[in-house]
């Protein structure tokens, strides 16, 4: 039996909470640190809150709360100077290859990370980011917070020189590639907050569903929000729940049916690749997959906490 789809406003709250990949306007210029420095060309496109940027003027971003979430495109040879916040933030690549840097005394270790892949960058850690490969990169940005944040910038080619800087302010000698086994302790610090899909093993929900931890219990240790991995099969799908923070679903292959409730009433909306959905804390929502191919998404939660939700299956 189809869900009865109608209330006006019900359906007009969860359009304006929708994100689509297709309406996201790329910002070359959203980074003005970087305006007319060769090689630091990347583009920004903002789905949820507002940092990491200081331009603010976005009438398609969603309200912020606990978190940012950007997606960046970065051309092949160009590279985001080594930098530090006062926050914490994660990138998951979409397509391509990043080469991701983090700086310590003096010593850079690089990681490559490829589809899937994430890393999660502690509190004022220096780290940069670099495609060297020929296809662009695309990769998106989750911060702990919604809310503009201060870049500091460690070798930026305006200060620093060019070629040093695309290096990401290191000589040769002191760049290391990454290696979990090395007893380094920049090299520590980086295993445990890199993720690889190919490496996480999947576990099943008794509602039918499958998760792969990238943030939270048994995976990278969550600073502010956790962050899963969901994989719905054909034909599968969650009953309405309710969180006490809001969760945002990323969708990363196939096509997922979202959908909010309300007083009995229900509305829903189907949700392709890269489209974003924003739940706020408090109201009843749910997912499944109608189509005939698997469908995953990246689900981002307010919290650290350990999951409270018992899914049931529809």
């Amino acid at each position: 039996m189809k869900p009865i789809i109608e209330k006006l406003d019900l359906a007009a709250r969860m359009t304006a909470s929708i994100a689509r990949y297709a309406d996201r306007n790329f910002d070359w210029n959203a980074f003005p640190g970087n305006e007319r420095y060769v090689g630091l060309e990347r583009a920004a496109a903002r789905f949820v809150g507002r940092s990491l940027s200081s331009k603010i003027e976005d009438p398609h971003m969603l309200k912020p709360e606990h978190f940012t979430v950007v997606l960046i495109h970065q051309p092949p040879g160009k590279y985001a100077p080594l930098h530090s916040h006062d926050m914490e933030e994660s990138y998951l690549v979409f397509d391509g290859v990043s080469t991701v840097g983090w700086e310590r005394d003096g010593e850079l270790v690089e990681v490559r990370l490829g589809p899937k892949d994430m890393i999660s960058v502690p509190v004022n850690v220096p780290h940069g980011l670099r495609n060297d490969g020929v296809e662009p990169v695309q990769f998106s940005v989750v911060a702990e917070s919604g809310k503009p944040d201060e870049t500091r910038y460690h070798a930026h080619p305006r200060d620093t020189d060019p070629a040093l800087a695309a290096r990401l302010g290191i000589p040769p000698e002191k760049i290391m590639p990454f290696n979990p086994f090395d007893p380094h302790p920049l090299q520590q610090l980086m295993a445990r907050n890199v993720l690889r899909y190919t490496d996480q093993v999947p576990s099943w929900d008794p509602a039918g569903f499958a998760r792969k931890i990238y943030a939270g219990e048994g995976a990278v240790v969550p600073w502010s929000n956790r962050k899963e991995l969901i994989f719905v099969p054909c034909g599968k799908g969650v009953k309405g729940y309710v969180r006490d923070v809001e969760d945002v679903y990323f969708v990363t292959e196939g096509v997922l049916t979202v959908g909010w409730e309300e007083d009995g009433r229900v509305h829903e909306a189907r949700l392709g690749r890269k489209d974003v959905i924003f739940n706020p804390a408090g109201r009843p929502h749910y997912f499944r997959n109608e189509g005939t191919e698997r469908c995953e998404f990246f689900m981002l939660v307010g919290s650290k906490e350990p999951e409270r939700v018992k899914f049931k299956a529809r």
